[in-house]
């Protein structure tokens, strides 16, 4: 019996050994694994760092070119270095781990120098010299982009030195190179944090893209003049929309933004709430959202698009929105309306209604952009006519159909274009459109086309 008592006691603590030994062995593995992850990913951040300092230095030798160059080709050469430079320089700060409030100011500088590279790279193409005001701000871009770069070089000997980390102290307090003092390294995002609090000041940039500063405070046009509504008005009106007693809508509140509004909500028949923002001037709708998740589909698109229509005159708009182009995802097909004046379709103008394609109900929409910019236009003559602008249309493109249309550029300016849809033959299409001021090609976009609907390129 005692034998097999210290049988059974050795048994158990081989047991317990190999146990323990396991037990080890899966840990130093983990480590190891742990390791060799926190290495590849240390050498990762610090590729793409370098990526970053070599990009943002050659964004500044790039801006302090621009400051020489006299004609318009070279301007565009240049401004086409610059417009590269600066994406490489955003991917670069994208693949790198910091949070994106560590390096906003950075990445919005690069934007802002990238759009605007883009956009004198355009001028130049047609042949446009430099203003006095745009090499003024190519001046005060390169300022700051040499301040950028002398920053961030130092702050690359700090990684090369050793005295700086680009990856964070691990719970388990090891990181994979110390100092000689056997002190970890600075986590380099505090000295990144540390730049953007003494970020130099952008200069303000004025011209045709988003990063404009006349773009700031600009009012909603669309609704100049109109009176304000109070909360209660709104709440009618959403009830109105919606088909509901005003008792089952109820508010949410002021929204501030460019369009300051009321927020409503209701609980529909469906048991979804579905949330509006009403303009305060005006007491338009401009945007809606169900929260219900559309079912199978079983409407057609076209009754679809008859509801999206009537939804549109309900609102309040005019009856000549057209419907552009439409995407169906996830059961509920969206429509792109634009306002047509006279002969002329202002993509500026836009409105978007998504419908539910089991029920045929709206559960989304969204104006911003029509209230932003509806007016009626004072049309420019049209100096090229349409047979004029096809001898720009490539000729081995089959026409399909015309009309002209008035084509928004990135910042608020407009263009007055005759669009061609084509063509190729392999049956792929693709929209052209010509300026009916110069006949030259203003822009270029390619249709995606499938089951679900139409995508631009």
């Amino acid at each position: 019996m005692q034998h097999r008592r210290n049988k059974r006691a050795i048994l158990a603590v081989s047991y317990l050994l190999a146990a323990v030994l396991a037990l080890g062995w899966l840990a130093w593995t983990e480590h190891a694994r742990a390791e060799r992850w926190e290495r590849t990913a240390s050498n990762g951040y610090q590729r793409a760092f370098g990526q970053l300092v070599t990009a943002v230095g050659e964004v500044d030798s790039a801006l302090q070119k621009s400051l020489y160059a006299t004609d318009s080709g070279m301007t565009g050469a240049v401004c086409a270095e610059l417009f590269g430079k600066a994406l490489c320089a955003q991917a670069a700060v994208s693949a790198l781990p910091f949070s994106s409030q560590e390096l906003e100011k950075t990445d919005g500088f690069l934007s802002r120098v990238g759009d605007y590279a883009y956009c004198l790279s355009r001028g130049a193409m047609r042949g446009q010299a430099l203003t006095d005001e745009e090499r003024e701000a190519l001046r005060a871009l390169s300022d700051t982009a040499s301040v950028l770069a002398m920053n961030l070089y130092e702050l690359e000997a700090g990684l090369q030195d050793g005295s700086l980390s680009l990856t964070e102290l691990k719970q388990t307090g090891a990181t994979l190179s110390r100092t000689e003092g056997g002190e970890s390294p600075a986590w380099a995002g505090d000295q990144l944090s540390l730049i953007e609090r003494e970020f130099p000041e952008v200069p303000s940039l004025i011209y045709d893209g988003p990063f404009s500063e006349h773009l700031t405070g600009r009012a909603p046009r669309a609704l100049e003049g109109l009176s304000e509504i109070d909360e209660e008005t709104a709440r009618r009106t959403a009830a109105e929309l919606l088909g509901l007693p005003r008792s089952r809508v109820y508010s949410t509140g002021e929204l501030g933004g460019e369009i300051p509004c009321w927020g409503m909500a209701a609980d529909d028949v469906n048991g979804a709430t579905v949330y509006l923002s009403l303009t305060k001037q005006g007491g338009r709708l401009l945007s809606l959202l169900s929260s219900r998740p559309a079912g199978p589909a079983s409407v057609p698109a076209e009754e679809a698009e008859a509801a999206a229509k009537r939804f549109l005159a309900a609102a309040g708009f005019p009856d000549n929105m057209e419907p552009s182009y439409h995407m169906t995802r996830d059961g509920v097909c969206t429509f792109n309306f634009a306002w047509r004046q006279g002969e002329v379709l202002c993509y500026s103008d836009l409105v978007k209604v998504s419908v539910a394609l089991d029920n045929g109900r709206v559960c989304g929409f969204e104006a911003k952009g029509y209230l932003m910019a509806h007016c009626e236009r004072e049309l420019p003559g049209i100096e090229v006519d349409a047979e004029t602008a096809r001898a720009a249309v490539p000729a081995e493109l089959e026409l399909l159909a015309e009309q002209l249309a008035l084509v928004p550029s990135d910042g608020e300016y407009e263009t007055l274009c005759h669009e061609f849809k084509c063509a190729d033959a392999q049956g792929r299409h693709c929209i052209l459109y010509v300026n009916a001021l110069t006949g030259g090609q203003e822009k270029i976009l390619l249709l995606i086309e499938d089951e679900s609907g139409t995508l631009t390129l």
